[in-house]
């Protein structure tokens, strides 16, 4: 069986080098089409991108989720990555922390307060994982690396295809009510690409979770990662399995849509996020933030290195400005509540799973 650090650069140099996307499944927000204001009576500099996100000022409603830590090169990724974060005004994502709970010599590979001393950092637990930890223990991790935040994460699809994946869900919601209380510092649960449905999101507000990260179906597969990984190890049940369900998942879109009116405090749109007009929309449906992570460590990890990872946060910014600008948008309040139309099959996923409502134009 692989060690954790061993499991850590496979899902690197997958993510990096290999098609890990999902096959069919999109975000579905190419099915949420904004509304064309042919009068916006302002400057494209009037645009305000700005937010205020646990604490944090961000000049745009943008996190760098990492995916990574637990080695010498997750490590300078996650230092690069957070470095480009503190420059830009953007959040950033630590990895999961496993490795560092399990092993503590490698929590330097954690640590990017050096190079992001004011960045909005967000820590990063297994669900699993924290419910064996004690709270205290659980806060070691957040103070360790100096988070802002604790992600906690779920990933039931993915575990069930990792070769000595857990398999034991148990007491996640009981988990998840003591960290919301006891914690004390904000707590958001977070899927792993297979995203979040409104029962789940229903469950968490009444444990006391206000802020989720959807990491919907679209974007990356994490399934798709770990039926690579049991494809090279020659484990053939768990490569079929992992085929079967390698679509596996809730579309982000219909995620955000559907998480919206349940009042959580924060949304953050992750899973397939991969341009300024797919944030755009995705805070047009309700989102606060939006988070990007294999886009940008593919650049990061080019030939263009850092340069490349920055213009492409500089395209996205410029994407989100216009969307913005052209739908007579001064600021992300606004966007959230400017018209636009679902349509086809993100339409048909909202109609179906939320409660009867008035039309989904939002016109």
């Amino acid at each position: 069986m692989a060690t954790i650090g061993q499991r850590k650069a496979d899902h690197l140099a997958l993510c990096a080098e290999e098609d890990v996307g999902f096959h069919g499944m999109t975000t579905l927000l190419e099915c949420v089409h904004l509304v064309h204001d042919a009068l916006p009576d302002m400057k494209l500099s009037d645009v305000d991108l700005s937010i205020t996100l646990f604490g944090k000022k961000l000049r745009a409603p943008l996190i760098v989720a990492s995916m990574t830590g637990g080695t010498d090169e997750a490590g300078r990724i996650n230092r690069e990555l957070a470095s480009i974060a503190e420059e830009r005004g953007y959040g950033f994502g630590l990895g999961s922390q496993r490795a560092m709970h399990l092993r503590p010599g490698v929590a330097d590979s954690y640590r990017v307060r050096d190079v992001a001393p004011t960045a909005l950092v967000l820590g990063n637990v297994g669900v699993v994982q924290a419910r064996a930890m004690t709270t205290s223990e659980a806060r070691v991790l957040v103070d360790e690396v100096g988070a802002d935040a604790l992600c906690v994460h779920l990933n039931p699809a993915m575990e069930l295809i990792q070769p000595g994946g857990d398999r034991d869900f148990g007491h996640g919601l009981d988990t998840l009510r003591r960290l919301a209380r006891d914690l004390g510092v904000p707590v958001v649960v977070k899927e792993t690409g297979c995203g979040i449905s409104p029962a789940v999101g229903r469950r968490l507000r009444e444990v006391g979770i206000q802020h989720v990260d959807v990491s919907g179906a679209g974007g990356t597969s994490w399934v798709g990662v770990e039926t690579r990984r049991a494809a090279a190890a020659g484990d053939r049940p768990a490569q079929a399995l992992g085929d079967a369900f390698w679509d596996w998942g809730v579309p982000t879109g219909a995620c955000v849509a559907l998480l919206a009116p349940m009042g959580f405090e924060t949304i953050v749109a992750t899973g397939g996020i991969a341009s300024g007009l797919d944030v755009a929309r995705a805070l047009a449906l309700g989102a606060s933030a939006a988070g990007l992570a294999r886009p940008i460590l593919r650049a990061l990890m080019s030939s263009g290195g850092r340069a490349a990872a920055i213009g492409q946060l500089d395209a996205i910014e410029a994407e989100l400005r216009a969307a913005m600008l052209l739908t007579g948008c001064r600021d992300l309040p606004a966007l959230r509540r400017a018209p636009r139309v679902v349509t086809g099959s993100l339409a048909s996923w909202v109609e179906q799973l939320s409660p009867p409502s008035p039309s989904l134009s939002g016109a």
